[in-house]
């Protein structure tokens, strides 16, 4: 199952547009909502719904065995992702599986933080990349760093400019180059 958590103040595009495409691909994923209601206010003020709150997230079987965990940014939502406990453990989930955990915009943050991005390549919202503690290399608007054969992948992204390519990404490695691309033709994307 793939993750996404939703925290007060989400950026939507970073979560939206991404999440439809990776749907398109029939992918397994699940939006988690921090907190117990499903309902989740972005940073614009659209209400999102949630497949499951955090406190079902706990309870559901997959948790434990991620494929994937992204992180939409948006400010506050990230400040709000990086002291989650449930984001903490399904990160820390995902990188025992060797899984893909992704984050966008503001949201490296929390990867930086919590230790991920040691070593790896990575990109962020600018202004953030203080934050990106122990990436090697900064910049760029999507940045796939790593595979789950090697004991896993990490994948960053800029901001909601390139929330498209950030989901042709994940749809690119969580399904396949040529369903990345067939998705691409479809939605009319350059």
């Amino acid at each position: 199952m793939i993750y996404m958590f939703l925290a007060p103040g989400f950026e939507e595009v970073e979560a939206l547009f991404p999440l439809d495409l990776l749907r398109r691909a029939n992918l397994a994923v699940k939006t988690v909502a921090i907190g117990d209601k499903r309902t989740v206010v972005g940073s614009h003020g659209i209400p999102v719904t949630a497949d499951i709150t955090e406190l079902e997230w706990y309870k559901d079987p997959d948790a434990a065995t991620p494929e994937a965990v992204i992180l939409p940014g948006g400010m506050p939502g990230t400040t709000h992702l990086a002291h989650d406990r449930a984001v903490e453990k399904a990160l820390a989930a995902a990188h025992a599986n060797g899984a893909w955990i992704a984050a966008i915009c503001a949201a490296p943050m929390v990867l930086g933080q919590q230790g991920y991005l040691r070593g790896r390549r990575a990109t962020c919202f600018p202004g953030f990349e203080k934050y990106l503690d122990g990436a090697t290399e900064i910049g760029g608007s999507v940045i796939r760093d790593g595979s789950p054969a090697h004991g896993g992948g990490v994948i960053t992204a800029r901001g909601v400019g390139v929330a498209m390519e950030f989901g042709l990404e994940l749809v690119s490695v969580l399904a396949s180059p040529e369903e990345a691309g067939a998705i691409r033709a479809a939605i009319q994307a350059p």
